[in-house]
């Protein structure tokens, strides 16, 4: 249910997404999609994000779901153009290993955009 896909361009690896599958929902979520800042603007992500896709719906999962911290619009961008809706933000989000002490609460106002792709219906 789990996979993990690499780009590599003229031997050099400029992008990575890894895609989790979860029975109990019958869902995929999208993960740790990234693209060397020097290859960005190609098409590698979506390329990567296609691949997510396909993998979704070759093993029949009813819908692909992703959450982000990007500041950048473009990263919601590339989501949107995928096809994915977004469909909600948790403000004040605690980052994997964050102890939410109150320097970190002060200075890491962290928002997490979380978005669906529905594949089919259940």
């Amino acid at each position: 249910g789990s996979c993990f896909w690499v780009a590599v361009l003229d031997g050099n690896v400029v992008g990575i997404v890894a895609a989790r599958g979860n029975e109990e929902d019958n869902t995929v979520e999208l993960r740790r999609m990234s693209v060397d800042s020097n290859y960005r603007g190609k098409g590698i992500a979506k390329a990567l994000g296609r691949k997510v896709l396909e993998f979704a719906v070759l093993n029949n999962y009813s819908s692909v779901v992703l959450g982000t911290t990007a500041v950048k619009m473009a990263a919601h961008k590339l989501y949107e153009s995928l096809g994915f809706k977004h469909v909600g933000v948790v403000e004040h989000y605690a980052l994997p290993g964050m102890t939410r002490s109150w320097l970190e609460r002060m200075f890491f106002q962290v928002r997490y955009h979380r978005y669906r792709l529905q594949l089919r219906e259940e």
